[in-house]
């Protein structure tokens, strides 16, 4: 039977990764990352997990070290945070254009310099198109449900890629919520043993990764493009299977009291919560404003984003990183291309806030959705607004 636990996230990362039975785990700690592979390490050495542990000397190693174990046809699995992340950087393009069906979970970090541990989206951003499925969870239990559906996802034949799972460092890794732990025959009804048809093997040697000339080059890639985005309709797939056995419903764009909305407030990750809170506190005073979560960030869910928000006048964005010399931040910059080609689209109004871990909370949500809509409504000279910057006016913009 499932159970109600209380766990932070990283645990129940840990918890989903053991359920699924892996069959190796390399990583490297770093924080706020470092609680998953320790509580990893500790079910394999009590004999709770069975699988090798491998205990790399750098990110970049775990990353390799997976690559190869996935080549064999083993589950997979690795983690890591902030600059681990862009140290495995070169080798998650190995992963995805080898179609490794490897599962990364990721406590977003704050990149240095200067040296920073606490949660905004820089790391991940910067690996937005390596190639990889890439998901954000809202709270701990989407992150163990969101790993569990991850190994599901990327092994299915008609997919092969890598799944990123993104979860805010402290802000989720550190903080214990319940959630709901499944029984373990609903997981294994819901995550089939693993048989990868491509495995290496001595006694039938084959090459992975060849030398590409430049006249296959460009179609190779063009199929890995293709694949990815065709990967769209199992994504959704799992999500489905997930909600028939164990109840919970995911999607890869997911909208609170949007109907009548005229502006929605778009967030990524666990601030999404207190967004929603703040809506509810609009919608009491009368304002017609809703919540936005966008789940799926690769492949970009065009479709179903288009449609949440057709009948919407104005998209206030929170990204949690900058886009440095840009536009705006890497969220907005995404949906303003998405609507480019729509006749009848919503204003996209950007703000860059929470960096580094600085707190956002309803009373900065509250000023986003009100300046929001007064720049949709008069305009502005700012290519956006940073929020919560000491020695600035909050909501003063960079001058474009």
């Amino acid at each position: 039977m499932s159970k109600r636990v209380v766990l932070e996230a990283s645990y129940a990362v840990a918890e989903a990764v053991k359920m699924a039975d892996v069959d190796i785990v390399a990583a490297y700690p770093i924080t706020p990352q470092t609680h998953i592979p320790e509580r990893l390490a500790e079910m394999v050495a009590d004999g709770e997990l069975d699988a090798a542990y491998v205990p790399v000397e750098s990110e970049h190693s775990a990353m390799s070290c997976v690559l190869g174990s996935a080549a064999v046809g083993a589950r997979s699995f690795t983690t890591t945070a902030g600059q681990g992340l862009e140290l495995m950087h070169e080798a998650l393009y190995i992963a995805s254009s080898h179609r490794y069906p490897i599962v990364l979970a990721v406590c977003n970090r704050a990149l240095s310099a200067p040296i920073n541990i606490w949660c905004d989206h820089s790391d991940v951003m910067a690996c937005r198109d390596t190639g990889w499925i890439q998901v954000f969870c809202q709270n701990n239990q989407e992150s163990f449900d969101m790993t569990l559906w991850a190994f599901r996802v990327a092994e299915d034949s008609n997919v092969m890629f890598p799944v990123m799972v993104n979860l805010d460092g402290f802000t989720l890794s550190h903080v214990t919520e319940p959630l709901i732990l499944p029984d373990q025959d609903d997981v294994n009804r819901f995550l089939p043993a693993y048989r990868y048809r491509l495995a290496l093997n001595p006694d039938s040697p084959t090459s992975h990764g060849c030398f590409g000339l430049p006249d296959i080059y460009t179609e190779v890639k063009y199929s890995q493009e293709l694949a990815l985005r065709n990967s769209r309709s199992v994504i959704d797939k799992g999500w489905k299977e997930f909600a028939n056995i164990f109840g919970r419903n995911y999607s890869a764009v997911e909208t609170y009291k949007a109907d009548g909305a005229s502006t929605l407030l778009v967030t990524m990750g666990s601030l999404g919560e207190t967004a929603k809170m703040v809506v509810d506190e609009k919608r009491a005073l009368g304002q017609a404003v809703g919540h936005l979560n966008l789940r799926l960030w690769r492949p970009f869910p065009f479709s179903d984003f288009r449609e949440a928000v057709k009948d919407i006048k104005t998209l206030v964005v929170l990204d949690r990183c900058f886009s440095f010399g840009g536009p705006c931040g890497p969220v907005a910059s995404e949906l303003r291309s998405a609507l480019y080609d729509v006749a009848s689209r919503p204003k996209v109004v950007s703000f860059i806030g929470g960096i580094g871990g600085r707190e956002v909370d309803a009373e900065a949500f509250g000023y986003m959705i009100d300046r929001g809509n007064e720049i949709s409504e008069k305009g502005s000279d700012s290519l956006y607004e940073p929020i919560l910057v000491r020695g600035l006016k909050i909501g003063t913009g960079v001058r474009g």
